[in-house]
């Protein structure tokens, strides 16, 4: 699973948890399955784009950002699939016996070689990438079990956090599933049109920002009563979606700060804050702090 697809898979969590959708209700309210959703949210297989329009207005999240997202991933996913058929299809072809093969005459050698090469990292190749899918299905649990039986269509999934306090900070909300229904503190809109936000997650204590809409050369920072947490957009993917800096342990009732610096030279570093506890606030371009 590419970089973009595990994005993907991680936003369509995220508007799922924050839905209060369980699969059946998906099923329910879409044109896809429980199963085909499970399919979807564990990355087993590329969500089309109307699954992704249906549960973004379920959410009520504008589908533009995952849209992009899913056409980024469907590039990669394809790519894959017509890089590995030639090795797969050397992998699976008859091989002659060898009481069968000619002499050696110096004409066979470098061929068999090149063959035995590439049974080897077509091997190799599919240790990698199933080491690399049982990392993502360990990191991402969302299975269609009994638990997904018994909920109601109202209640939303539980996904444990893997991090609280202290030993979140530097880390990343995704991957520690701290950006699983967290809590808006506040959304700013910048002077180039860039949405940032501040999330938090009671239940890892820790908050962080989301930004999209954004350049290259952007970059974003959040900060509360610790070290500072920063990320940059690094490309044209980085731009295309949302993008998250690290965490930063918070208390209740501490503030929370973050700013914004535009990639254009004379373009002015704009802030923002939000008190963790107290009512969500949305705000557009102001002055630099």
């Amino acid at each position: 699973m590419s970089t973009e697809h595990t994005r993907l898979v991680a936003a369509l969590r995220e508007l799922r948890a924050r839905a209060g959708l369980s699969l059946a209700a998906l099923a329910e309210r879409t044109p896809y399955s429980k199963s085909t959703w499970e399919r979807y949210l564990n990355g087993k297989s590329l969500p089309p784009r109307q699954a992704v329009q249906a549960l973004c207005r379920l959410a009520d999240e504008p589908d533009g950002r995952l849209l992009v997202l899913r056409e980024i991933a469907e590039s990669h996913w394809s790519g894959r699939a017509v890089a590995t058929a030639p090795a797969a299809s050397r992998d699976e072809s008859p091989r002659p016996h060898p009481q069968e093969l000619p002499p050696p005459d110096g004409t066979r050698r470098p061929r068999l070689r090149r063959s035995r090469l590439l049974v080897v990292l077509a091997a190799a190749y599919t240790v990698v990438v199933g080491g690399v899918a049982a990392l993502l299905f360990l990191l991402l649990p969302d299975s269609e079990g009994p638990e997904a039986e018994s909920l109601p269509a109202s209640v939303p999934f539980s996904f444990a956090p893997l991090c609280q306090g202290a030993a979140c900070e530097g880390q990343d909300p995704m991957r520690l599933i701290c950006g699983v229904g967290p809590d808006t503190l506040a959304s700013y809109r910048t002077a180039t049109g860039a949405h940032v936000e501040l999330r938090h997650s009671e239940k890892c204590g820790a908050s962080w920002a989301r930004t999209w809409a954004t350049e290259i050369g952007d970059r974003v920072d959040v900060t509360a009563d610790g070290p500072t947490h920063g990320v940059r957009i690094r490309n044209k993917d980085d731009a295309a979606t949302f993008v998250y800096t690290e965490m930063t342990e918070v208390h209740p009732g501490s503030t929370v700060r973050a700013c914004f610096r535009p990639a254009s030279a004379d373009g002015e570093r704009e802030c923002f804050e939000a008190r963790v506890g107290a009512a969500t606030t949305t705000a557009g371009p102001s002055s630099p702090r």
